[in-house]
């Protein structure tokens, strides 16, 4: 039975399959043409999907694509885990990297990564899936790429994983998968720099399927986050209203649709929707277009 809260929130009361038969799904990301990006990682594609078409491959060989943006121009920012970077496509298809090492060191596997108003790029890179004799770090950070390309190590945690700001772009919300299960709230200044960090919200479930993972937040501040059992969903003081369950437990999710009020879940081996009562919060770039 779906909570009061839950209901509340959602504007209906399933989940839609949008389609299947995939590895892995993840990294989903609405481009305001109307349609949907998202990646099978163990597949290594990166896939378009319009709501009521068959989804159509756009890039074979990701390098294990993961996470999705856009930068401020609407050009897609892809982590490759599988190639230790995360890179930006261009129009004409061409693919820039934008970061593959910190400080002359290899990065460890890019993982979520997520732009701020101010152009600014922050990106995941846990290392406990790169074998101990391939580290180059030791650390595994959550990373800031300046708009003049500077990286900065903006905070470290056992396993980093999904991304997402508050509101006001002054918490930078970091879900932690491996050891603890939680997410860290890191208070950012005007310039999108640390100033301290906290936990957010404790995740530890009996559940057995899902992880901390993806995370969006929306117009009122509340933050959505794949987890054990399904989309655990709290308030922006960090209470839990309720877990949203789908047919497979979701890896990731996004905010899309003209309205931005269709949750679009990567699940496994397969997508899905639901209608929501209130908007995600937008992408930078959605608001800059004419």
């Amino acid at each position: 039975m779906m909570n009061e809260v839950l209901a509340a929130i959602l504007d209906t009361p399933a989940a839609e399959r949008l389609a299947t038969g995939f590895v892995f799904t993840e990294g989903p990301l609405w481009h305001p043409d109307g349609y949907f990006y998202f990646v099978d990682v163990r597949a290594s594609k990166l896939y378009r999907v319009t709501p009521g078409h068959a989804p159509e491959v756009l890039r074979e060989q990701t390098g294990g694509g993961n996470g999705t943006t856009f930068d401020l121009q609407g050009r897609l920012v892809l982590c490759e885990g599988d190639n230790r970077r995360v890179t930006r496509t261009g129009a004409d298809g061409s693919i820039e990297v934008l970061a593959d090492r910190f400080e002359g060191k290899r990065l460890n596997r890019p993982n979520d990564v997520v732009c701020r108003s101010d152009g600014s790029i922050y990106f995941t890179d846990p290392g406990l899936r790169v074998p101990l004799a391939e580290r180059e770090l030791t650390q595994a950070g959550v990373y800031r790429i300046a708009p003049d390309g500077r990286i900065t190590l903006i905070a470290d945690c056992e396993y980093p994983n999904g991304l997402a700001f508050s509101r006001d772009e002054r918490v930078l919300y970091v879900a932690n998968t491996r050891w603890t299960a939680y997410i860290l709230a890191v208070e950012l200044d005007a310039g999108g720099l640390p100033i301290r960090r906290r936990i957010f919200a404790d995740m530890s479930s009996d559940e057995t399927d899902g992880v901390p993972d993806g995370m969006k937040v929306d117009v009122e501040g509340r933050v959505f986050c794949t987890g054990p059992g399904g989309t655990w969903v709290f308030s922006a003081a960090g209470a839990r209203l309720g877990i949203i369950r789908t047919p497979e437990v979701p890896a990731n999710l996004a905010f899309g649709g003209p309205d931005l009020r269709t949750l679009f879940f990567t699940a496994r081996t397969s997508v899905y929707a639901m209608r929501v009562r209130m908007p995600g919060q937008p992408h930078p770039w959605y608001r800059m277009r004419p």
